[in-house]
């Protein structure tokens, strides 16, 4: 996937504490919260480590007096430390529950807020799985650190630093003993630090993968189950699937390793502290009482102590999941109320009122293609007329659609410029440029909501009487009434419960319900019958009437919507003129109304003759037809 993985090795110098700061404006609002949640715990800690000293008392006070009544006294001491400790750990997780539920989901809705401003060219690079993870996934991996892995962090830590001075001050020869793992530890947690920080990552973007999979397996269901691809969607899985699981299990082993080691090494230095505590109280160099608060103060630190490999685990989890959420949220997104910059070498003329749709030197290149590679439009000068429909025209690949998309800036031009009614549209706001714009797409996209619902979208504020004349010029009225519900139908995900030709119909109701000035249609009755066509092209044309339009056709018919006709070939505008006119003088163009079957490439020199001749008659037929309907 372009743009989401990070160079081999990036990992090792990427700064854990460096990547995990930049969540503080997301954090900030919680900030007292979690300090208070942070100062109970440390409370909560200090109270385990109190519990030592009751036990100091009781053994070198009431056991060795033989009192019974001090032991029950201590006894209780001793259970009210714990009972607080344990409170005090819910008081904590209360504290800092809403509000780190609160930074997730804040965080999710600057994720979804920013998605909806990228530009059209990075959803078209980044796999949709990939972004899914990260609005799911990483932003649990953040709550779980920033609910429990931070705070234990610096409670734990903390807790180690005062239970240390504690020992040194008990004993401090015992306390060196208890000591000696501390460099082995550090050194270790940082090779292990580097190394998981990978695993990490590379485990993130598999999920991101097999997310990705699974999203196409369900939405493609049926492509699937057509051609019988089941297995070899089960064996993408499976493949997605295992490599996940060797990542899986290599984290698995490093993190046990690592936890073995923090284990193993605090457990002998403990019992090396023993065999010399025992030797002191034979000695008479120390109390019993003294040796077991010394024991039950370094055993009091063994959760602190073994903790840290799972606290650091989680820890390079966030990191890498904190990564990979500014990795989207750090790409640069236009400003949807400020004016774009024109592209250069263009100047901003001022606005002629009622001057239509021009295109000038127009030219546009995807950002990641190669440099050598040529642009796919380019030079191209169009001008459609105040209340003109203009056809657009070419084979496929030629670049039809991606010049549509230009006009309400789905795409930036890379060079010359686009005015509506004389106005640069690099100079309008993009929120201003899509009231005045409208676009219905070839694919039809409907979302899980009601029919109503899906084509209202088209304008804001409108409302039944709007909705209705929409569905009737899309010659949906029909089949909307006959659903159970009505307008109000939920339509399921991605419009599947209809059909192409329904789905297509609302996509177009969508698109002239809110009675734009300039109305892009791509192709939009390609997947209608011809009787439901020529019901569609009827109504059509008392809303072309009254706009100005751009439709790319691929079928005489459609063309015959148009006033003029605009021949799109190799990322240029190679003819403009009415139908009649380019069929008697552009044999590309009369090849492409002609054909039978779609859009084939055009004929060669010793082919193009022939077919011209041979469909001569039929391209006659259909601009008699065009007089007559027009």
């Amino acid at each position: 996937m372009t743009g989401t993985r990070e160079a081999p090795g990036a990992e090792a110098h990427r700064s854990v504490v460096r990547s995990l700061l930049r969540l503080w404006p997301f954090v900030r609002p919680a900030r007292g919260r979690l300090l208070i949640g942070g100062v109970v715990a440390v409370l909560a800690s200090c109270m385990g480590l109190v519990i030592p000293l009751a036990l100091k008392w009781i053994v070198d006070g009431p056991i060795a007096d033989r009192d019974p009544s001090g032991v029950w006294l201590g006894g209780l001491t001793v259970l009210t430390l714990g009972v607080l400790e344990a409170g005090l750990f819910g008081v904590r997780r209360m504290l800092v529950a809403r509000p780190l539920a609160d930074v997730e989901a804040s965080m999710r809705a600057a994720l979804y807020r920013h998605l909806q401003r990228l530009p059209v060219a990075f959803h078209d690079r980044w796999p949709s799985g990939q972004l899914l993870s990260r609005a799911t996934t990483d932003l649990m991996l953040l709550r779980i650190f920033l609910a429990f892995a931070l705070t234990f962090l610096a409670v734990n830590g903390l807790t180690i630093i005062i239970g240390f001075v504690i020992l040194l001050l008990q004993r401090w020869t015992l306390g060196l003993v208890l000591l000696a793992p501390v460099v082995p530890l550090v050194i270790l947690c940082r090779y292990f630090e580097v190394r998981y920080s990978r695993a990490a990552r590379t485990a993130q973007d598999q999920v991101g993968d097999l997310t990705t999979v699974v999203e196409e397996s369900v939405l493609g269901i049926r492509i699937i189950k057509g051609f019988g691809r089941h297995r070899g969607q089960q064996r993408a899985f499976a493949e997605l699937s295992g490599r996940l699981r060797s990542t899986e299990l290599r984290k698995a082993r490093l993190l046990g390793s690592l936890w073995a080691v923090i284990m193993i090494l605090p457990e002998l230095a403990i019992g090396a502290a023993l065999v010399l505590g025992v030797q002191q109280v034979a000695d008479g160099a120390l109390t019993a009482g003294a040796l077991v608060a010394f024991l039950s103060t370094a055993l009091a630190l063994r959760w602190p102590v073994e903790s840290i490999g799972f606290l650091l685990a989680l820890s390079n989890e966030a990191a890498t999941a904190t990564d990979r959420f500014f990795e989207v949220l750090d790409v640069p997104a236009p400003d949807d109320t400020a004016p774009a910059t024109a592209a250069a070498g263009t100047e901003t003329a001022p606005a002629a009122p009622d001057d239509g749709l021009r295109m000038e030197g127009v030219e546009f290149r995807y950002p990641d293609a190669p440099p050598d590679a040529p642009p796919v439009l380019r030079g191209i000068d169009l001008h459609i007329r105040t209340g003109e429909t203009m056809a657009l025209v070419g084979a496929t690949g030629s670049g039809k659609t991606t010049l549509t998309a230009l006009i309400p800036r789905l795409h930036e031009a890379t060079a010359g410029r686009i005015t509506l009614d004389g106005r640069d549209i690099a100079a309008l706001p993009r929120e201003r440029l899509r009231e005045l714009v409208s676009v219905a797409f070839e694919e039809p996209t409907l979302f899980s909501a009601s029919v109503g619902e899906n084509v209202l979208m088209g304008a804001a504020g409108a409302g039944t009487p709007e909705l209705d004349r929409a569905l009737a010029v899309a010659q949906a009225d029909g089949f909307v009434r006959a659903l159970p519900q009505g307008a109000g139908t939920q339509v399921g995900e991605q419009g599947l419960s209809l059909s192409g030709g329904q789905r297509q119909r609302l996509a177009l109701a969508r698109a002239v319900i809110g009675s734009p000035r300039f109305l892009i249609l791509d192709d939009p009755l390609s997947a209608l019958d011809v009787h439901t066509e020529a019901l569609v092209e009827q109504a059509l044309r008392d809303v072309l009437a009254t706009t100005t339009a751009l439709v790319v056709a691929h079928r005489p018919s459609t063309v015959l919507l148009a006033d003029r006709v605009a021949l799109l070939s190799e990322g240029r505008i190679a003819a403009v003129g009415t139908h009649q006119q380019l069929l008697r003088e552009s044999r590309e163009y009369a090849w492409l109304m002609s054909a039978p079957g779609g859009e084939p490439e055009p004929p060669g020199d010793h082919g193009e003759h022939r077919a011209h001749d041979e469909h001569g008659a039929h391209g006659a037929r259909m601009a008699m037809e065009g007089d007559d309907r027009r």
